[in-house]
């Protein structure tokens, strides 16, 4: 098919709708072909209809029809048997989600370049910002839960590249639109150019989400387990999806951390990964580090040994003291980063009211009775001690079930912050 005859299967679609077809008879119509063009097509196809005077707003319904065509073909294709509501399904909606509206952000950026009318191109660009603005919270979201979720079970099996370069490949995304929302064009010719950079930005978006659905996904369906796919589902929902959870996936397995599976990949298993991974199957080598030792204490969200725990407390930027539910000290931590408080092991088991002048015994006891009582999660406190400026934190320590297990005291020296904020600004780098 002929990119001749492709317009003019868009144009017949756009025609068909304006007249009022119904869009699933325009999917059983049209469906073998649309879904046979590459977001990289349409992408081409779009600007040229631009180019003949056909709206943006038009063209978006076609969007519509192309994107959940493309979604089916996948479902047909390298990814059967997705359960609605599993982390998979999800996924893959999202990417839907924001390709479409990378392509709505090339449609605009097209727009800009095709029109002389000022106004015209002022409120073609308008809507485009809006769109990136909209797209940079939604990739962020997504990317976030490949990276964090994803990834970790692909790396453990030796499958390190693919991440390694949509990663890249994603926070470089990331990082355009920030500087692109930076931008302030004022004259048609900064508009025209800030319109090819969002044309490249929606490529770019199109492109990752194109991989994704073709490697990344196929790949993790492939090789996850149940209970893998159960620790993600978890997990994911801490992230927070940018589409609707219509329906719960309840998984018969209990969740499996990406530390507690071997890495190695099956024959059987190898031979369905998607071409681009089979390719590097002679390089990939399972990643066989044991995380849990056997002298290792288990401490919810890791693992650590007792001297690695006093040594990371010693090396902390602040200093703590924390108080069981008997008001009575059981530990501190001393900073070789940062002083707080004098304090000397004679304190443990002391009453922490008395670890205060008397003058303010009473005050500390009210507060930490408020922790207490009132259910509140810490109290702020600013002071001063000698030539330095000193945050201290209150806070109310519970068990998931609410119950009060104690009070930390957290202190921070914020000298240099309070007096030098510029020098502080001087220093910040945007990730």
């Amino acid at each position: 098919m002929t990119r001749e005859e492709k317009i003019n299967l868009v144009k017949q679609i756009l025609k068909e709708i304006t007249m009022g077809a119904d869009p699933d008879k325009l999917k059983k119509k049209y469906g073998p072909i649309l879904r046979e063009i590459s977001p990289f097509e349409i992408a081409v196809i779009e600007q040229q209809l631009i180019r003949e005077g056909v709206k943006p707003e038009d063209i978006l319904k076609v969007c519509d029809i192309h994107v959940d065509m493309f979604r089916e073909y996948l479902k047909d294709q390298e990814i059967e048997g997705v359960p609605e509501g599993h982390p998979l399904d999800l996924l893959i909606r999202e990417n839907m989600v924001i390709m479409k509206m990378a392509e709505a952000l090339s449609l605009y950026a097209s727009a800009i370049k095709n029109t002389e009318n000022p106004g015209d191109k002022k409120r073609h660009l308008d809507m485009a910002i809006k769109i990136l603005v909209k797209l940079k919270d939604m990739i962020r979201r997504h990317y976030r839960k490949n990276q964090m979720l994803l990834f970790p079970y692909l790396e453990k099996r030796g499958i390190d590249a693919v991440p390694r370069v949509l990663w890249g490949r994603e926070d470089q995304v990331i990082v355009e639109i920030r500087r692109i929302l930076g931008e302030k064009p004022s004259t048609p010719e900064e508009m025209d150019k800030l319109a090819d950079r969002l044309a490249r930005i929606a490529m770019d978006i199109a492109d990752i989400g194109f991989r994704e659905n073709k490697i990344l996904y196929p790949a993790a369906w492939t090789l996850l387990s149940e209970g893998e796919w159960a620790t993600i589902h978890e997990l994911a929902k801490e992230f927070g999806y940018i589409v609707a959870l219509e329906k719960e996936w309840v998984p018969r397995e209990k969740p499996v951390y990406p530390y507690m599976i071997s890495g190695e990949i099956p024959r059987d298993k190898l031979e369905k990964l998607p071409p681009e991974i089979r390719k590097a199957v002679g390089e990939i080598k399972p990643d066989n580090y044991r995380v849990v030792r056997p002298d290792d204490i288990d401490l919810e969200t890791g693992f650590l040994k007792r001297e690695e725990i006093i040594n990371i407390f010693k090396h902390l930027p602040l200093e703590m003291t924390y108080a069981d539910n008997n008001d009575r000290v059981r530990f501190f931590t001393m900073s070789k980063l940062a002083k707080g408080f004098p304090r000397s092991k004679t304190i443990i088991g002391r009453r922490i009211g008395y670890c205060h002048p008397p003058r303010l015994e009473k005050y500390v006891m009210k507060n930490v009775e408020m922790l207490k009582k009132q259910g509140l999660l810490s109290r702020e406190f600013w002071t001063r001690m000698g030539g330095r400026i000193i945050r201290v934190l209150i806070v109310g320590v519970r068990n998931d079930k609410g119950e009060y297990l104690g009070t930390l005291e957290i202190v921070e020296d914020m000298t240099d912050i309070v007096e030098h904020p510029e020098k502080v600004k001087e220093k910040i780098m945007v990730l």
